[in-house]
């Protein structure tokens, strides 16, 4: 089994855990600030918060959001490279996918303009692609 391929996962799963921490960091002192009775609190969503609390805190809570979405994928072709064997190229791609997805955490938490931030989601998308590509060709 090739665990090369293994560190960028652990990176992506580390860089997820510290947006989490950023985003609590920030909202739950905002929110104790809100003085909310329970009852309106009560069986609330993190989106329910948008409107709420300021944008710029509400970014870090839409990037943690988006860290369990699309990485989902990475994680499952991580998987089958480690198991079926990754070359030097697998690994490189899959380090630049963790490298775009901590640009475009950055980029969402502290500036957030949209074309920017799609740019850097299109390539990471590239990346996820093309590992998705050599994934199939190694399990054929």
């Amino acid at each position: 089994m090739s665990t090369q391929i293994l560190a960028p996962a652990a990176v992506l799963v580390a860089w997820s855990l510290f947006m989490l921490l950023w985003m609590a960091a920030l909202r739950l002192p905002a929110l104790a600030k809100l003085d909310m009775p329970p009852e309106k609190s009560r069986g609330g969503r993190g989106s329910d918060l948008d409107g709420v609390l300021p944008d710029e805190m509400q970014w870090k809570a839409h990037n943690y959001n988006h860290l369990m979405e699309q990485p989902t994928i990475f994680y499952a072709l991580v998987a089958i490279f480690a198991i079926g064997g990754a070359t030097q190229t697998d690994v490189w791609l899959a380090w630049a996918y963790v490298g775009l997805r901590v640009v475009h955490s950055l980029w969402q938490a502290m500036v957030n303009t949209i074309p920017v931030r799609l740019s850097i989601f299109v390539l990471g998308t590239v990346v996820l692609v093309a590992m998705a590509v050599r994934a199939v060709m190694l399990t054929l």
